[in-house]
């Protein structure tokens, strides 16, 4: 082979190399199906238009998160029952860090529902305000009803969490728990880690007040019919805490909170009354 000949082809084969990386780079980056960037044509606000079935994140009138000012309140006469308790779980990164029972992890009843705990994850900053105060994170706890006859099969217990300015280092009990854990599946999509037996009962406040209203799902497909209650007592996490979070998961994902929705005129109550 003539030299110049030689050179055309190495070059060639260089082309194809680095042209062929480059449509792989990119074709594992648009494996997601949405992102939280603004103005993404992935983002929030494009997300009704993404899927037919996901429609409703753009049409829904009770749509989540919302913000949470003080507009009617209710007083209960009896405490909710929760009957939580420990269950072997795995830690997932789906593009946010949750932790999923294997089994049976108790359960919530709300009027006389029950409402079966699923899963737990993670929104840096919070996804609902209290008086258009926005946290710096937010916790959700997952529950369905096992009864496919009821009409609202959907409740999520949200708790607010604020890095403490005075003291920026103390952390969340309960994150302090995972952080070995999510520090293993730093950048690594879809990875799993099994935690053994984790009680969700180590997540509770005990506060005596939390907001309730009628939502939705603050991810595609934004299914409505969810029931929302909203801790208002906020709970503190660190600095650091809040880092390896958004370390953990990809960089589009860093702030996954969705906007806030329009309340459209939803009935939204304050109860008084221990968990």
């Amino acid at each position: 082979m003539k030299k110049s000949t030689y050179i055309l082809a190495s070059i060639l084969a260089l082309l194809f190399l680095f042209g062929t990386n480059s449509v792989n780079a990119q074709e594992v980056e648009d494996d997601r199906e949405f992102d939280y960037i603004k103005g993404s044509p992935k983002g929030p606000g494009k997300w009704g238009d993404l899927k037919p079935e996901w429609a409703e994140c753009k049409n829904g009138r009770m749509q989540s998160p919302i913000d949470l000012p003080l507009l009617k309140v209710r007083f209960t006469s009896q405490p909710e029952r929760t009957t939580y308790k420990p269950f072997n779980a795995t830690l997932k990164n789906k593009g946010y860090i949750s932790v999923q029972w294997k089994g049976d992890a108790g359960s919530r009843f709300i009027n006389g529902t029950e409402y079966r705990l699923q899963q737990v994850h993670w929104h840096t900053p919070s996804e609902h305000t209290i008086n258009g105060i926005r946290y710096d994170m937010e916790l959700h706890m997952v529950h369905e009803s096992p009864d496919v006859n009821v009409q609202n099969r959907t409740a999520v217990v949200g708790f607010l969490y604020q890095i403490d300015p005075t003291d920026p280092c103390h952390p969340d009990p309960f994150l302090s728990m995972l952080n070995a854990s999510i520090s293993s599946v730093i950048g690594k999509k879809d990875a799993e880690v099994h935690l053994g037996v984790i009680n969700p009962n180590d997540i509770q406040s005990g506060s005596l007040s939390y907001y309730r209203y009628m939502g939705s799902l603050t991810t595609p497909p934004c299914t409505e019919g969810v029931i929302w209650t909203v801790n208002t007592k906020v709970k503190t996490v660190s600095r650091s805490q809040i880092d390896l979070l958004k370390e953990a998961v990809l960089c589009y994902a860093e702030e996954n909170a969705r906007p806030l929705q329009p309340r459209n005129n939803r009935d939204i109550f304050l109860y008084y009354s221990r968990f």
